[in-house]
């Protein structure tokens, strides 16, 4: 993986903390990971294909 620095509002930290807190991800990473792959598969796939299916299709969910 390659390390990536973004801005986060301070209200959208506290919603991700939250979600680590209760047990949903383990830490802020994983809660990143999996918008940004829920919103790649969205705007991708809605639009029938793209490198990421092919890439998730090879290394699994």
């Amino acid at each position: 993986m390659r390390l990536v620095t973004v801005k986060i509002p301070e209200a959208l930290l506290e919603d991700m903390d939250e979600l680590v807190r209760v047990g949903l991800y383990p830490n802020r990473s994983s809660v990143i990971r999996a918008a940004v792959r829920d919103l790649v598969r969205r705007e991708l796939w809605d639009r029938g294909g793209g490198s990421y299916r092919k890439a998730l299709n090879s290394r699994g969910p």
